[in-house]
């Protein structure tokens, strides 16, 4: 068996991979535009996977209008990082809310434009607690 990847459905392909990719870091591996089904397919993987290997497709259905409902269902989708503050402080700047900051030095929250849920985790062992994360509690849902 092999891992191939998992599909979110996007509203704004735009804002969403302003998020992905400008964001957190996520590159682009294949788009696919049927214009006859009217939507895009946009695989991502993380830049330390090699191509070919697990990726995350976006769906993005051109007459969507209305968000997605849900997403807490779903679980989350976690990435390993090199250093969770250096990311926390990456997302923050392209104005994404930290909702679970990474107080113990280790695990992070935040949402996708279309309210997935994305885990944060420090690769190797978690970091010294450090400010302003560990003073700041959890905002909304994650």
């Amino acid at each position: 068996m092999q891992f191939l990847h998992t599909m979110l459905r996007v509203r704004d392909l735009d804002e969403a991979l302003r998020f992905w990719c400008d964001a957190l870091g996520f590159v682009e591996s294949r788009r696919s535009v049927h214009e006859a089904g009217r939507f895009t397919l946009v695989f991502l993987r993380a830049p330390d996977d090699a191509p070919g290997g697990p990726e995350l497709e976006l769906t993005h259905n051109w007459d969507q209008t209305e968000p997605y409902g849900g997403g807490r269902n779903f679980g989350h989708i976690a990435v390993a990082v090199e250093d969770v503050y250096a990311a926390c402080r990456q997302l923050e700047a392209h104005g994404v809310t930290i909702l679970r900051p990474p107080r113990d030095g280790r695990m992070a929250f935040v949402r996708s434009p279309d309210a997935q849920s994305v885990e944060l985790l420090q690769r190797g062992g978690a970091l010294l607690p450090a400010e302003p994360w560990l003073s700041r509690g959890n905002t909304g849902s994650w």
